[in-house]
């Protein structure tokens, strides 16, 4: 199973998703891709996901975590043994989205809601101390305007890594790298 995971503010409803959706739809593959609209709680976002992950045989599952949910998958590869790929994820977000504290909007969905110390608790309890190489790809953009991507390169030091000149934090060119994402995905299945 292909998940995507979308990061902070973001949904389902993504572009990154939508294109990775459409082209498992054109492979025949839409019955094995699934995009879970998560919560803003970092902690019910996580059972969710948990939740969703256990319905598959680990080995078989992939994530594509993006931004945020490049922290979440990793929380999910570390402790339940999946793989992942990250697309320009977050890295100690718990520190990244203090200036984001206060009232948010879901930028697709128009959700309002208080983003809280709470929230911040949460997500530093999901910090992993080591990743596992073997089990990554990292495809991250140096032309990322809201993460250093030299940050996720040194998280993920040994890990097979694609790192592109220019693009964006939204990574407006994600449609040349989604044969990367669904080849990664391919060489895990069960």
């Amino acid at each position: 199973m292909l998940i995507y995971v979308h990061g902070f503010n973001s949904s389902a409803l993504s572009y990154k998703a939508a294109l990775l959706r459409q082209r498992m739809t054109s492979l025949g593959l839409a019955q094995h891709y699934a995009c879970p609209a998560l919560p803003h709680r970092p902690a019910q976002a996580m059972a969710l996901l948990r939740e969703l992950v256990a319905a598959y045989p680990a080995p078989s599952v992939t994530l594509v975590g993006s931004s945020l949910g490049g922290y979440y998958a990793t929380w999910l590869v570390e402790n339940l043994g999946v793989r992942a790929v990250l697309v320009n994820p977050a890295v100690r977000p718990y520190e990244l989205l203090v200036p984001a504290l206060g009232p948010q909007q879901n930028l697709y969905t128009g959700e309002e809601y208080e983003f809280t110390v709470g929230h911040l608790d949460e997500l530093r309890e999901l910090e992993v101390d080591h990743v596992t190489p073997g089990r990554y790809l990292l495809i991250t953009a140096t032309g990322d305007e809201v993460l250093d991507y030299r940050a996720g390169v040194r998280r993920y030091t040994g890990c097979e890594q694609i790192i592109v000149e220019g693009s964006d934090h939204g990574f407006g060119d994600f449609d040349r790298h989604l044969d990367a994402v669904i080849t990664f995905w391919q060489r895990g299945r069960v």
